[in-house]
Formats: C-alpha cells, sequence, structure tokens
C-alpha cells in the first residue's frame, strides 16, 4: 500500500461531462487525492490499471468495450472499487456487499463525501480480499494437466456447427440433450452437463443450478426476486436464470 499522503485514483466514465465534474469534485472534497488516469471506456480503464495500479478505481456500470463489473472482475485485490450507477436500488444493495461505495446519477456531493470517508478508512487499515472490488468467490483453479475444452460441434437445426465456449452464455439440461444458449441462435448437443462440468474452465464456467451452466463473461447483474432468491441477468439476452441455494456461495460477495 502507498503512503495514506498520496493515494491515488483512476476515474472511468463515458459521460464526458459527468467524467469531469467527478474529477473536480475529487479535487475540492479530497485535495490529496492524485487522479492518475481518466477512462472513456473499460478498455482504457483495464489499460490504466495495468499502468498505474492505483489505490482506487471509480468505475461506470455501463461502459462501452467493457462495462465496469467486467473491470472490477479484473481487478481482485489490486484496487480498491467505488461504482458509478444508475441502477435502482435492489441492484444497488447486490453490488454494496462488494464495492466500498457506489454513487447514483447524477452524482451528490454528500454522497461523494461519504464515499471519500469510506475509502480514507480502508486505505487507513489493512485490506483483505474480501474488503476490495465486487468480486464473486471463484472455484478452484483447473488442473494443470487438464487443457480446458474451448471448442464444440453442435446441432444447428440441421447444420453440424464449430462453436467456440466463449460464444455460449449457458448450458441447460434438455431431456437428453444438453442445450447451448448464443446470443443469437441455440444449439444442441448430445453430451451431458456432468461432463461439461468437467471439461470446462471453471474459472469460466459456473454450474448455478442442477441443469445450468453459465458463462460467468455473460453475467450483467445479480438480483434478488420478491422471495429472496438469486437471478442472473444476462448481457444481451432477455432470459433470467435462477441460481439453486447451493450455488449462492458463488456470489456471496454481492
Amino acid at each position: 500500500m502507498r503512503s495514506l499522503s498520496a493515494p491515488t485514483a483512476v476515474v472511468a466514465e463515458d459521460e464526458h461531462t459527468l467524467r469531469q465534474e467527478l474529477v473536480e469534485r475529487l479535487a475540492q472534497l479530497w485535495p490529496e487525492l492524485s487522479i492518475v488516469g481518466e477512462a472513456a471506456d473499460g478498455i482504457e480503464a483495464l489499460r490504466l490499471l495495468d499502468l498505474h495500479a492505483p489505490d482506487v478505481l471509480f468505475l461506470d456500470i455501463q461502459m462501452p468495450g467493457a462495462n465496469g463489473l467486467d473491470v472490477a472482475r479484473q481487478v481482485g485485490t489490486r484496487s480498491h472499487v467505488v461504482f458509478i450507477t444508475a441502477f435502482d436500488e435492489h441492484a444497488i444493495a447486490a453490488f454494496d456487499h462488494g464495492a466500498v461505495d457506489y454513487l447514483l446519477k447524477p452524482l451528490e456531493p454528500s454522497r461523494l463525501f461519504t464515499a471519500i470517508g469510506r475509502l480514507k478508512a480502508r486505505l487507513a487499515s489493512p485490506a483483505t480480499g474480501q474488503e476490495r472490488a465486487w468480486q464473486p468467490a471463484a472455484p478452484a483453479e483447473p488442473s494443470a494437466s487438464r487443457t480446458p475444452l474451448r471448442w464444440i460441434n453442435a446441432s444447428v437445426g440441421q447444420t453440424l456447427r464449430l462453436i467456440t465456449v466463449d460464444e455460449v452464455l449457458y448450458f441447460q439440461s434438455d431431456s437428453k440433450y444438453t442445450r447451448l444458449v448464443l446470443r443469437d441462435s441455440e444449439a444442441l448437443i448430445r453430451k451431458p452437463l456432468k461432463e461439461l462440468v468437467e471439461e470446462l474452465d471453471p474459472q469460466q464456467f459456473w454450474q448455478i443450478h442442477r441443469s445450468t451452466l453459465l458463462n460467468v463473461a455473460a453475467v450483467a447483474s445479480v438480483i434478488r426476486d420478491f422471495r429472496g432468491r438469486l437471478q442472473v441477468r444476462l448481457k444481451d439476452h432477455a432470459d433470467i436464470l435462477p441460481v439453486a441455494e447451493a450455488y449462492n456461495h458463488l456470489f456471496k460477495q454481492m
């Protein structure tokens, strides 16, 4: 951890006016903070993270290239994260447990002041992995002796298609077949879900239900229904996937 007298930050926000407003208010409320980089998209935010290793990342949730959640997954324990979000109350509550704080658009100086206080407290105390950026608990690393499955031959109608696993949003058991759900189509394979669990990279694909294997990169957000049960919303797809209680621990920091 750097000297507490000279903390650093990167601000990632695709709205130029809002980004400048945040930078200016940070200068007023936290003059000792050094803004070492500004990003208008998630890819640039990741580049600045690697270049400057800032103490703090202010991350917009919705950005081109890679959204704030995508960036936060790459942060690990390197930086403290404050999300900038226009999400509703339930989504905010989900993120609040993982990030140091969140800021609603439009920005309110009093909320920014509170977030700064929380950040200063974190920077002044020994940090742990659970105190850092939002990052759901990940399964164990795949065995070094096994190469994860990268390609699948699947039936799309009457056509046999070669599909990369990165294209798959989720796998779902469907009678004697397994259904592959892609962004704009679906496919079928005869391989059971149990075998896929063993063959796919467990860092990329999480089993969230006895019949569902989820590509973590496809997650837009995790919410709770009116009964308090977790559900996964996907990027660029309307499906909402239920999370069985036995797999809630994967999202325990949300």
